[in-house]
């Protein structure tokens, strides 16, 4: 037997096509600033960057817990693994639609980080005195845009079945968990906020939008049921 699901609400979808439109304009002109290095964003970038990381030199230990967080519990191949095991859960409870979506999404975006890293080429902040390292280019922040398309797929998959009682409790651990790794990758010294700002842009328009789509293509079917209904009689 497969659990209910509760699909958005009609009036829910033109609320996502507005956060992945908004957010993809938004990400889109972030990239070309900082593409074109533009100077005021740089400038901001830097003096947040030069103000942390004295603080993350003098304090080791709350850097060690801090980089605990960023490369292990919030590192996106613990996230991707989380996500995998989430669509197969989807998948053994037969609800093949969204699995699948998760399965397509995570990949997607793994892509696109990837191919955005290397169509910008932005150098990460260097130092003397490093307290983290980090592979790749820096914009946009894998590790926040990870955050923000796992736990976004995980919070609709959630709302989405009948355990509405642990829609709240996910969308909690999923916003702290998204913006508490892009807080780390800055304190960390491996990204500028811009980078940051750049991935929780790009994974929320890549969820909105992927959210949207299916959820319209799903409910097709459901619009058309009754006619059919009403026909055989």
């Amino acid at each position: 037997m497969h659990p209910p699901t509760n699909p958005p609400s009609r009036a829910r979808i033109p609320l996502l096509r507005a956060v992945a439109m908004g957010c993809g304009v938004a990400a889109l002109a972030l990239l070309v600033l900082v593409a074109v290095s533009w100077a005021p964003l740089l400038a901001f970038d830097r003096a947040v960057v030069e103000e942390l990381h004295p603080t993350a030199v003098r304090r080791p230990a709350l850097t060690e817990g801090v980089r605990v967080l960023s490369d292990w519990v919030w590192d996106p191949v613990t996230l991707r693994v989380l996500l995998a095991l989430a669509a197969l859960a989807l998948w053994r409870t037969g609800q093949t639609g969204p699995a699948g979506l998760l399965v397509v999404v995570g990949l997607v975006a793994a892509g696109a980080q990837h191919a955005a890293k290397a169509l910008v080429g932005r150098d990460r902040p260097r130092w003397s005195d490093p307290v983290d390292s980090a592979q790749f280019a820096a914009f946009p922040s894998g590790h926040a845009m990870t955050a923000a398309v796992v736990c976004g797929l995980l919070w609709w998959a959630v709302a989405r079945t009948a355990r509405r009682a642990l829609a709240r409790p996910v969308l909690a651990v999923g916003v702290v968990s998204t913006v508490g790794v892009g807080l780390t990758r800055v304190y960390l010294g491996v990204h500028w906020p811009s980078d940051v700002l750049g991935g929780w842009l790009l994974g929320a328009c890549l969820v909105a939008a992927a959210v949207v789509a299916y959820e319209r293509r799903t409910a097709r079917p459901e619009r058309t049921a009754p006619l059919t209904a009403r026909a055989g009689r």
